[in-house]
């Protein structure tokens, strides 16, 4: 066997690790991870699927950056196009839920389950889900600041707090949706997002910030 064949083989199996790890994570969470289950479901040996990563934690720590690269794919990387500021910021955070509720993360948003797991557990772990949730926030605020500029907020608008505010809505929308089943978290997250983004009208009609159309609040 070639170098060049062994080294894309073992690439291919480490992929092959990781690919399952997500998935068992997503619902069993990082600590639930266990060599033996991999094993398992891969066919593999525990010293196969170890020998890959060295530690629990290394393989704890890719398949943390696997999830990280899967949620830019499925979630900032779908709004490039749309216009900074407010109609770029209501898309995103649009996705995010539409994220949760599509089935592509069974167990929630992996990166807020995640975040629950290890928010008192110091370490690696911990700091890289830190990481990963400083560049999201990073992110948010910019683009709030872009609304700012552009005149779609106040000059005055509290950038931290309003990204506080907006991510508590997709954290509530997360916790609705896995422990509460409620089919309405679509339509009740997409009005808290408009309300965030629409001054000066908290409870009546809502402007789209990507139609700027007002429409009657649901009651549903």
């Amino acid at each position: 066997m070639s170098p060049r064949k062994s080294a894309a083989e073992t690439a291919t199996t480490r992929t092959r690790i990781i690919e399952c790890a997500l998935a068992l994570a997503s619902t069993d969470g990082l600590e639930g991870l266990t060599i033996g289950r991999l094993a398992t479901d891969l066919g593999m040996s525990k010293a196969g699927v170890i020998g890959h990563f060295g530690t629990k934690e290394a393989l704890q720590l890719a398949t943390l950056d696997a999830a990280v690269q899967a949620f830019r794919l499925r979630v900032p990387a779908r709004v490039v196009g749309a216009r900074p500021g407010a109609e770029r910021l209501a898309r995103v955070f649009e996705e995010w839920v539409d994220y949760m509720q599509d089935g592509e993360a069974p167990g929630g948003c992996f990166l807020t389950s995640v975040a629950t797991e290890f928010d008192g557990r110091p370490g690696p772990v911990r700091d890289a889900v830190l990481a990963a949730l400083s560049d999201w926030s990073a992110y948010v605020t910019s683009e709030i600041r872009a609304a700012v500029e552009a005149g779609e907020l106040p000059a005055e608008t509290d950038v931290d707090q309003l990204a506080f505010e907006l991510n508590g809505v997709a954290l509530a929308a997360d916790q609705a949706t896995l422990l509460h089943r409620d089919p309405s978290v679509p339509s009740r997250a997409r009005r808290a997002i408009g309300r965030l983004l629409t001054p000066g009208d908290p409870y009546g009609r809502q402007a789209s910030p990507l139609t700027g159309e007002r429409t009657a609040p649901s009651r549903g």
